[in-house]
């Protein structure tokens, strides 16, 4: 996402050098600045105008996922029910971190280079910290859970999404299965059983 005005010239390159990086993690490769501006047809000085850093342009290629999901967090507070909107958001969490390749990475960060990653990891957290604790307010989800234990528990899932393999559809299928058995460990015992 770009935050200054560039001239329209300006505008095209960082479009073409974001798409190209886009296609380029797509294709699961790793991203390197000269490799960008060779397949976007740009010198690379012009990349490192717009980049400084394979970690600046990574993390505007997951910019849009990111801004989804701080959206879809924001939806999910708004929501009545503790469990579904807790199991919608980490739904939605799991289904881009096995969709979007640019996701995990960035995500995985511990440190962001451009401060609207900070601030769109922060909103996740802070969504998935409020969701976790109306859920355990509610008594539908254990006590001893932490919210420090969703981000390990989704990138477990991830991870066990990309070993398994399969067609784009069969990996979201995959996450949503392994999703509800975690989904239905995570739930609170009834008193009476």
């Amino acid at each position: 996402m770009m935050t200054t005005q560039l001239r329209k010239d300006a505008a095209r390159n960082w479009e073409r050098i974001v798409a190209t990086a886009r296609d380029l993690v797509d294709q699961g490769a790793v991203l390197q600045l000269n490799d960008v501006a060779r397949r976007a047809g740009l010198g690379v000085a012009t990349v490192y105008r717009h980049f400084a850093t394979p970690e600046a342009l990574l993390e505007t290629v997951a910019a849009p996922c990111l801004e989804a999901l701080a959206a879809h967090g924001e939806q999910a507070l708004a929501d009545a029910d503790p469990w579904r909107a807790l199991e919608g958001f980490l739904s939605r969490i799991v289904e881009a971190q096995v969709t979007d390749p640019a996701l995990p990475p960035v995500a995985a960060a511990t440190t962001d280079t451009l401060p609207r990653t900070t601030e769109l990891k922060e909103s996740l957290a802070s969504a998935g910290t409020t969701l976790l604790g109306r859920a355990r307010d509610a008594r539908v989800v254990r006590s001893d859970l932490a919210a420090a234990d969703l981000v390990p528990l989704m990138c477990g899932i991830a991870h066990a999404v990309t070993v398994h393999g399969g067609t784009p559809t069969d990996r979201i299928d995959t996450a949503h299965r392994y999703l509800a058995t975690l989904l239905e460990g995570m739930r609170a015992t009834p008193p009476n059983t």
